[in-house]
């Protein structure tokens, strides 16, 4: 069996060995800042909200939030409640949305705490204006219609009533309607005819509410995909999640480094062992790897209890030793093993799962290619053993 996946890597500049930790992710906010300035840039005058739901897509939420708003992000964004809370008790002030909620939600600590929330349907709009009236305040309410997505919005049918409840609760002072928003369903595969479709159906939900009185400060619906190939769905803001991270929203889209983007996370591991095993030697869970003659085996100490996903078993890349190498076996909760194959190396020595690829590392996309899934999810699913270490932080 083949153990080498990819031809030898460009050997790196020489690094200091890795530090104490068995496996560490690097998270670059120098990086970060620059993709932010970039999608700015690519706006063209449309407002950008970074989007730091589910720990910032696993590169760590306070500290990325944090340096987002260095490099101009007026906006960021969360999924749920508890995430915006936190980013409230760390000290973020600026305009901030939260949208998955669910019904006895936090809402009255939501508007205390001077977040904007989201409403796809009348239960919503009655539990915000409730909690409103409750710690007398104005909720900033974005209003949500489904244009085609079909997960949170409101359906067309419905899109009226709901912006008739939300004009009374207006005049009534206990809501302000800040936002009209939808999300797109197909803008990672640019000409798909839903989008135009969709494009569509939010233009008509925008003319409904102006009917109804209402004049939302921000109109949006442009995701990553759409922010980056899709300027006439830009309106008054753009949400960009994966984008900011440095990863393409799909290979359709394009790679990052066509958009002036570059990946933020460096996953590094230190071998925890190195030894010679004869020819036939079987390797990890069910032997589903067999050496084929007398070679180097290396034990990356990292599995799926970290988040390198146990479909990575024969196929994941890493780099070690100057040059790619596949996972040999089943990947395990808390290790794996590469074969090296007449190479050599020694315990603790580096082992770059992915990065940047500027020192021929497999990037977070050769992991999401080699495992048939995307890069969103290699990212996110780095879990909270692994420590985060946030370089280049701004004052």
């Amino acid at each position: 069996m083949d153990v080498v996946s990819e031809p030898s890597a460009p050997r790196a500049a020489a690094r200091p060995r890795p530090g104490p930790h068995r496996v560490g992710a690097e998270i670059d906010l120098a990086a970060l800042r620059a993709n932010v300035r970039a999608l700015r840039e690519r706006a063209a005058g449309a407002e950008l909200m970074a989007v730091v739901k589910a720990d910032a897509y696993g590169h760590g939420m306070i500290p990325c939030a944090r340096a987002a708003r260095q490099a101009g992000a007026g906006w960021l964004g969360t999924a749920t409640p508890e995430e915006a809370l936190a980013l409230r008790a760390a000290g973020d002030r600026g305009r901030l949305l939260c949208w998955l909620w669910t019904p006895g939600g936090p809402w009255r600590e939501a508007i205390e705490a001077d977040v904007d929330v989201s409403a796809s349907d009348p239960w919503a709009l009655r539990e915000i204006i409730g909690a409103a009236r409750a710690c007398g305040r104005t909720a900033r309410v974005h209003l949500k219609i489904d244009t085609g997505l079909g997960r949170s919005g409101c359906q067309p049918a419905g899109w009226e009533a709901l912006t008739a409840a939300a004009r009374a609760a207006e005049a009534e002072g206990t809501v302000r309607v800040a936002g009209v928003w939808s999300h797109f369903a197909c803008a990672d595969e640019p000409g798909h005819p839903s989008i135009a479709a969709q494009l569509a159906v939010f233009r008509e939900a925008l003319a409904t509410a102006a009917r109804a009185g209402l004049d939302p400060e921000v109109r949006h619906i442009a995701n990553s995909p759409a922010a980056l190939t899709l300027p006439e769905a830009h309106f008054d803001l753009v949400r960009t999640g994966v984008s900011v991270y440095g990863l393409s929203p799909s290979p359709e889209v394009g790679v990052p480094a066509d958009f002036g983007l570059r990946p933020v996370m460096t996953l590094r591991a230190r071998l925890a062992l190195v030894k010679r095993v004869p020819a036939g030697h079987g390797v990890s869970y069910g032997h589903h790897y067999t050496t084929p003659g007398e070679t180097t085996l290396a034990l990356v100490p990292a599995g799926y209890a970290d988040g390198v996903p146990r479909h990575a078993s024969g196929s994941g890349p890493v780099l070690v030793a100057g040059k790619w190498r596949t996972v040999a076996g089943r990947v395990a909760m808390d290790q794996f093993v590469v074969d090296l194959g007449g190479d050599t190396a020694a315990e603790g020595d580096e082992a770059v799962l992915f990065g940047p690829g500027d020192a021929g590392e497999p990037t977070a996309e050769d992991w999401a290619r080699a495992v048939g899934t995307i890069g969103y999810e290699i990212v996110t699913r780095i879990g909270a053993r692994v420590p985060r270490v946030h370089l280049n932080a701004e004052a």
